[in-house]
């Protein structure tokens, strides 16, 4: 099991969480579990409304739309951000290809934390604003 120190070492190198401080990632760190996941296990369903954030540790994911793969995730990528954010319909499947491990934070708890820690909040969103304007220039 992950200790507090190392769980913030994996969301400080997360885009949505890089500019925040060592206290604000040791509460987002206190609020993310650690989880073992079997091959073959479905981590999001595309179309469905989404809790969850994943950061992996460990194993392979496959991201796919409409049947078909998008992208093979590894240890340090994430997903789910959306869901932290919004109540959205997840926009792809994750499908574990592998034995995963993974960090795991659910919208209710990561509301509470940017509740206490409305820092959070500017600096996550500032984030999502950049990459939104990016993706619409390109």
């Amino acid at each position: 099991m992950l200790g507090k120190n190392a769980k913030v070492e994996l969301l400080k190198k997360v885009p949505l969480f890089a500019e925040c401080t060592k206290s604000e990632l040791r509460e987002l760190a206190g609020i993310a579990d650690e989880l073992d996941l079997t091959e073959g296990t479905v981590l999001t369903r595309e179309g469905k409304i989404g809790h969850e954030f994943f950061v992996l540790i460990d194993g392979a994911v496959r991201i796919s739309s409409d049947g078909k793969k998008l992208a093979d995730l590894g240890a340090g990528d994430w997903l789910g951000e959306i869901a932290l954010l919004t109540n959205a319909p997840r926009t792809a499947t994750a499908t574990a290809t592998s034995p995963v491990r993974t960090l795991v934070m659910v919208d209710r708890d990561f509301r509470r934390v940017v509740e206490d820690m409305p820092s959070i909040a500017m600096k996550v969103l500032n984030c999502v604003a950049v990459r939104l304007t990016r993706d619409a220039q390109s």
